[in-house]
């Protein structure tokens, strides 16, 4: 396309960008006109995708990292042809709209991920880069490339400064994830002022350490655009290219300053820059001849679909069954699961069981992909069957992510919203800290993301406070549509498995123990597997005419049922309820919560080995929890139990006090 009609297109975008922001009287006109030319540039020339077809799964992927910026990635979807109508650019950061203020990923065609966050969508686009260099080394052929696509990512100053993002470049770099190309926003403007305020290191010298290729632009010149992405294409490395930009382009009393940065210009302001820039003084302008240059983009997506679908025939003729396995994995088809039980009357750490169920998972469901935040043999992430993905053998399905748990949370987001593959990873759940916004953004996109979280309680014993989760169990359940499942035993630990990998419209955290665990034998209505537990409670055992109630998850049923034992000879009748997950017993009929806590049944008592505040809803404001609202101590595992008072007998007492 010429360099007349790009200025045109990039004109356009600045003109709708600034009178969305206008009518809506909020958002952040700077980066969308700032910005305007590189995204003419690469949605005209180079960003492959199809507008009819959102979801087709070879597209090259675009991340809009700064989200802040909306109204840019908004003016693109519309423009190139997606289901994106001018009324619903008028209709930005309104409710219910296909236009809020941040990019959503279930409400708008074309967005690939939910950003605002900043540095989040860096990482989520090295998550895709990595998922597209695994499923590409794994099933493409000599002559059959059916998996070969570029993941481009917008971002600027602020995402540079999170944290996040040296996490996710470092691990890119490493890797030599060669698909990624990030387009810097290079402006000097943060909203305090300039940024200089905070921020001087030299990002080009920062992001060659980091093993990236990187140029330096001007960009507003679109031939300079056009080389360096080119150039990027042709790097086997990542690729950086800093494209020095005006914030708020065109504004004559605005630009290069934060005033531009997040708020409306003003009708005044953007009568001078409409001016300024050759846009006619209509709101919400796009000329026949912008919309001619663009609409071409349906034609040239629909036919390299096309294209590939040909290439798909042909790769599934020469390779049949490595053909079937590839589009179950594509479209999260998992095979039929018998995951072996453990024998009762054993005792084993719930995060070792974990490791021996990923030993048979591992070997029967392709799409999954593990790794660790440096805590493998503590985690038990790392099966048996599984490879160790590198620069070398991207084909691996165990990575390696270094200390980077926030930047693991991202990247495994990114990993999912790619598609083909399941993402777990592993950290000590005091840890989950770190990454607690990735994997809020998780559950905000409906992702099927694992966490394998181990070391759970005070049980890990010796390590104390500063390891020892608390407030964790509680915080965690807060946030909505992430399922918590700490499962007492070996076999409620196979049960979580099996939720997290049926579940496919959100995120799942397994919450191990460090400790060992008795495995029970289940005896109770026919049932021997604790299959109730993907309900999140149920009665684990009871007596005839019972009038108590223990809950407890984890660790601590041992200490409900062995508390059972001391109350029955007491003359006391009792039911235990194992409850791995509040979170799906929450989702379950009244007739079932009903069914295992009665309301009649008042004498309640919740056993927990951390923050209480969570178990109130279950006990009634008549029952009791015990638990711990302080932190933890260095010392051996029984020990901290008895100190800290998380007893069988501190139960019974706490009966007895009802």
């Amino acid at each position: 396309m010429n360099n007349k009609n790009l200025k045109k297109i990039a004109n356009t975008i600045r003109g709708l960008s600034m009178d969305g922001v206008q009518k809506a009287n909020s958002g952040h006109p700077g980066l969308p006109m700032g910005m305007a030319d590189v995204a003419a540039v690469l949605f005209s020339e180079f960003l492959k995708f199809n507008p009819k077809n959102p979801d087709w799964f070879n597209r090259d992927r675009f991340v809009l990292s700064g989200g802040h910026g909306s109204m840019l990635l908004y003016s693109l979807l519309h423009l190139y042809g997606y289901d994106l109508s001018m009324d619903d650019l008028k209709d930005f950061r309104q409710w219910g709209s296909k236009t809020p203020g941040h990019p959503e990923l279930q409400d708008t065609p074309g967005v690939e991920t939910t950003t605002g966050p900043l540095g989040q969508g860096v990482a989520n686009a090295v998550g895709m880069a990595l998922a597209e260099a695994h499923l590409a080394a794994k099933y493409n052929k000599k002559d059959h490339k059916i998996v070969k696509h570029y993941t481009y990512t917008m971002l600027g100053d602020g995402d540079l400064q999170e944290g996040v993002s040296h996490e996710a470049f470092s691990f890119a770099g490493h890797n030599k994830l060669g698909k990624l190309i990030a387009l810097y926003d290079s402006n000097d403007i943060t909203i305090d002022g300039g940024t200089d305020l905070a921020f001087s290191e030299n990002i080009k010298q920062r992001m060659k350490a980091y093993g990236w290729h990187v140029q330096k632009i001007d960009g507003h010149n679109h031939k300079e655009i056009k080389i360096a992405i080119k150039k990027a294409k042709k790097s086997k490395k990542p690729s950086l290219i800093i494209c020095k930009t005006i914030i708020g382009y065109g504004s004559p009393n605005k630009q290069g300053k934060s005033a531009a940065h997040g708020a409306p210009l003003g009708v005044d302001e953007i009568k001078l820059t409409k001016e300024a820039l050759g846009i006619p003084q209509k709101d919400f302008y796009v000329s026949d001849e912008v919309y001619e240059s663009t609409k071409n983009a349906i034609v040239k997506g629909t036919r390299k679909e096309e294209k590939w679908e040909t290439k798909c025939r042909a790769y599934e003729v020469e390779y049949k069954e490595v053909y079937s396995e590839f589009i179950k994995v594509i479209n999260n088809e998992l095979p039929e699961l018998d995951i072996p039980l453990f024998e009762a009357g054993t005792k084993i750490a719930t995060r070792s069981a974990s490791g021996k169920v990923l030993d048979y998972l591992a070997e029967n469901v392709s799409a999954l992909v593990g790794g660790s935040a440096d805590l493998s043999p503590s985690n038990n992430t790392r099966a048996k069957s599984q490879d160790t993905f590198s620069k070398k053998n991207k084909a691996g399905n165990y990575i390696h992510y270094g200390v980077r748990e926030f930047g693991m949370g991202a990247i495994m987001n990114g990993m999912a919203l790619h598609g083909g593959v399941i993402p777990y990873g592993g950290t000590f759940f005091v840890f989950s800290d770190y990454m607690r916004n990735a994997i809020r953004m998780a559950a905000l996109m409906q992702q099927q993301v694992i966490y394998v979280f181990t070391h759970d309680s005070i049980g890990l014993g010796e390590d104390g406070p500063t390891h020892q989760p608390i407030e964790h169990l509680a915080s965690i359940r807060a946030i909505p549509n992430l399922i918590n499942f700490r499962p007492m035993d070996a076999n409620e630990t196979r049960m979580g498995w099996k939720v997290a990998l049926e579940r496919k419209n959100g995120p799942t955290a397994l919450i191990l123990t460090r400790q060992g665990l008795p495995v029970i034998d289940r005896v109770l209505d026919g049932v021997t597997d604790c299959q109730a537990a993907d309900r999140g409670g149920y009665v684990l055992t009871q007596d005839d005419d019972f009038d108590t109630i223990l809950i407890a998850s984890g660790s601590e049923v041992e200490i409900a049922l062995n508390a059972k034992v001391i109350l029955n000879k007491k003359g006391a009748k009792v039911r235990v309820v194992s409850m791995p997950s509040t979170d799906l017993f929450d989702e379950q009929s009244a007739k079932f919560r009903e069914n295992v806590l009665p309301i009649h049944i008042t004498k309640r008592v919740a056993v927990e080995a951390a923050a209480t505040l969570s178990w109130y809803k279950y006990v009634g404001l008549n029952g009791k929890v015990i638990g711990l609202d302080r932190f933890g101590a260095s010392a051996p595992i029984d020990v901290l139990y008895k100190e800290l008072g998380i007893t069988a007998e501190k139960v019974v007492e706490a009966v007895e006090s009802l």
